[in-house]
């Protein structure tokens, strides 16, 4: 099976710090995730659901696009 190459970062980390250095457990349990979850974003091993993604946004009072990037795979 061929790896994906295009990729999904994020400043969820920074964000959370401007906000009361808020936890990570604050803040999967503001979004109705695991904290192991958030880790999984943080780190970017795993990319959020667009429903998660919106609600992060959302709770950060930020566009989507300052929360998360997209850098499509190179052909």
């Amino acid at each position: 099976m061929k790896k994906s190459q295009h990729s999904v970062t994020n400043n969820i980390r920074k964000l959370r710090f401007e906000h009361d250095e808020m936890t990570q457990q604050q803040l999967a349990d503001s979004v109705k995730v695991t904290r192991q979850t958030i880790v999984a974003i943080e780190k970017e091993k795993y990319s959020p659901s667009l429903e998660l993604a919106f609600k992060i946004a959302h709770l950060f009072n930020t566009p989507l696009e300052e929360v998360f990037s997209f850098t499509p795979a190179k052909d």
